[in-house]
């Protein structure tokens, strides 16, 4: 079987990846020359990508890459088309539709599976991670993933993996942007929505832009919303059927209200399965929530010297305001978002709310730390505002202020932030309590 991979964005590089693990030969196209092929199968070592040349085209083994130009011919060879989720809607995305040749209407396993999405703005990777602890703890076989960009391998190796294993469960994460995609790949049995918020508002366009998508996305379904959640008729009005969950009552090792809504979600998604499907016993859903930890990136309490240092991915100003509204912070650390994600910046107008000694920016998605500053400005912040460019220069900064009660290092950039986690545990590790202190090395 072959593919054409159309577009090497961050979900077509992963497709590519999962494919040819698949065993499937793959055409991968983009129209971009100067695309960063990093994760893939090839090097552009030796190759000509001078500013003159326009086109570049080359095989390696069971797949071949052209860039700057599509080769239609090749395209119509394929057995199977793969579009990146960011051009859902599009001419060519209909084009494909009509003709039967995406990848998950060629293969279709994945669509008789017992499946729950879980979307929303926040709180996703949370949940889907309790759900599947429980369901797993329940003797199920589950097959996870979502969004490339979310950390997972990608939608497309999720019909690539259902095609060839055997799930008992299918549990996809599904970004608030990709709703359309996923509603037209997966049959969902159960749909849940975590929350809504201010993100992604490039794309939305407004909360009404986004409500309406979700519409559509839960038209027809069974889904889980909790109970205050805005525009709640409107869905209720286009659902099969709804459940509304609220906050667990089970004692839980993470922080926050935010945390008992997602395992109250969980809670009410393991009930209902065990209702209507398939038997989970409640002392199954208690022990797994009880015992669940933190996902790496996302928040959780370190200890300090005399300080606790809360720390994870909050990314948007709705993710950041309820640990602000929770903890009184003397310093928080804030990763910048992407130059095009203005509306993420709106995390800032939270932090100077909460009104910290310090606020700190580092580079999160991107290195838009001017642009940071200058909100901050236009705030009329009175503390004080550093900049950390580097790991370094975070830690030093975190060291500085560990004898305070409490410090948040949030906002853009996962990645960044797990390395920031990964280095301050080492930093715990080190802790002399003969000393009683932290060797910040």
């Amino acid at each position: 079987m072959k593919a054409a991979v159309i577009g090497l964005g961050v979900e077509g590089k992963k497709a590519l990846n999962s494919l040819l693990k698949h065993n499937w030969e793959v055409y991968a196209t983009d129209l971009n020359i100067n695309i960063d092929l990093d994760n893939l199968p090839i090097s552009l070592a030796g190759v000509d990508i001078s500013p003159q040349k326009d086109k570049i085209s080359f095989i390696k083994d069971n797949f071949s890459i052209d860039l700057g130009f599509n080769n239609q011919e090749e395209i119509d060879l394929c057995d199977a088309v793969v579009l990146s989720p960011s051009i859902w809607g599009s001419k060519i995305a209909e084009h494909y539709k009509d003709s039967h040749k995406l990848l998950c209407d060629v293969i279709t396993k994945h669509k008789n599976m017992f499946t729950i999405g879980v979307t929303g703005t926040n709180g996703k990777t949370t949940t889907v991670s309790m759900i599947k602890e429980i369901l797993e703890n329940a003797g199920k076989n589950v097959l996870v993933g979502g969004n490339a960009g979310g950390g997972f391998e990608g939608y497309y190796d999720l019909i690539l993996e259902a095609e060839n294993g055997d799930y008992d469960v299918l549990l996809v994460e599904v970004c608030d942007m990709t709703v359309g995609f996923c509603s037209y790949c997966f049959d969902f049995d159960l749909i849940a929505l975590t929350n809504m918020g201010n993100d992604h508002m490039n794309v939305h366009g407004s909360m009404e832009g986004y409500k309406d998508s979700l519409k559509g996305f839960f038209n027809g379904k069974t889904i889980f919303i909790n109970e205050n959640q805005e525009y709640a008729n409107e869905f209720k009005e286009v659902a099969e059927s709804t459940i509304e969950y609220d906050e667990t009552e089970y004692d839980l090792g993470l922080f926050g209200k935010f945390n008992k809504l997602n395992a109250g979600l969980s809670e009410a998604i393991a009930n209902y399965i065990d209702k209507n499907f398939f038997n989970i016993d409640e002392s199954i859903i208690k022990d797994s929530l009880e015992n669940f930890k933190p996902v790496k990136g996302r928040l959780e309490v370190l200890k300090l010297n005399d300080c606790e240092i809360y720390i994870g991915k909050s990314d948007n100003s709705d993710a950041i305001k309820p640990i602000l509204e929770e903890v009184d912070f003397s310093a928080i650390f804030v990763g910048t978002p992407r130059h095009n994600e203005n509306h993420r910046l709106d995390i800032l107008n939270e932090v100077v709310n909460a009104n910290p000694k310090a606020i700190i920016l580092f580079p999160g998605l991107e290195d838009t730390l001017d642009q940071a500053k200058y909100r901050l400005n236009s705030l009329n912040y009175k503390g004080r505002i550093e900049i950390a460019n580097n790991l370094d220069e975070i830690i030093a900064f975190v060291a500085e202020f560990s004898h305070e009660n409490a410090i948040l290092i949030g906002g853009n950039g996962q990645e960044n932030i797990i390395k920031i986690q990964d280095r301050l545990k080492q930093i715990c590790d080190s802790y002399n309590p003969k000393e009683n202190k932290l060797m910040f090395e």
